[in-house]
Parts: structure tokens; C-alpha cells; sequence
């Protein structure tokens, strides 16, 4: 797959997976002497990994599988965005994406 720049295309499915876990890996350590504080870094950090996990919880060319997790660490990330940071930058968890399908009781899932 192209990963190509273009209004119409999204984002490269590739780029956008490693992006986001790098923004992840930074988020977990931010840098003590930057510009701005850690918890400022973080909240910039958090906003971004949950437009990222948006953009692969719909992304085309991802897997259905991957499609969920995904879904699954937007939420989480909505969480944790929440408990570091102004709560209005992040949208209201979905309850039904704990189980899209309504398959499990909610007493056997695992993340």
C-alpha cells in the first residue's frame, strides 16, 4: 500500500500504527526538561493518540481484528486522556464497543 498524501486517501495505515505507538512510547516518559512540562506534553501526547486510535478504529485498509483493538485502546486512551488532562479535549466513551457484537458477558473480557 501507497502511503501517498492526499485529501481523498487516509492516512497510511503503516505510518499511522507507528506514529501513534511512538507517541505512546513518549507519552509514557515525557521529557522533564522540554519546553513545556510533562503534564502539559502529555495532554498534547494523549490528544493525539485518541485522534490516532479514531483514525484506526475506522481505517479501510486495517483488519477487522485490528479494527477492534484498536477501538478497544481509543476508549482506554479516552480514560486515561481524561485522568491527565482537561476531560472536554476527548469525547465520552462508547459503553457498546466493550463488546460490539454482544457475545461476552461483560465478566469475561479480558482488556
Amino acid at each position: 500500500m501507497s502511503c501517498a498524501t492526499d485529501d481523498l486517501n487516509p492516512p497510511c495505515l503503516e505510518a499511522l500504527v507507528a506514529g501513534t505507538v511512538a507517541l505512546m512510547s513518549c507519552w509514557a516518559a515525557p521529557l522533564e526538561t522540554g519546553p513545556t512540562s510533562p503534564r502539559q506534553q502529555r495532554t498534547a501526547m494523549a490528544r493525539k493518540i485518541v485522534a490516532n486510535l479514531y483514525l484506526l478504529k475506522h481505517h479501510p485498509h486495517a483488519s477487522p481484528g485490528l479494527r477492534h483493538v484498536m477501538a478497544m485502546a481509543h476508549e482506554r486512551w479516552i480514560l486515561a486522556s481524561e485522568s491527565c488532562s482537561d476531560a472536554s479535549v476527548v469525547t465520552p466513551p462508547d459503553p457498546a464497543l466493550a463488546d460490539p457484537m454482544g457475545l461476552l458477558p461483560t465478566s469475561t473480557l479480558m482488556h
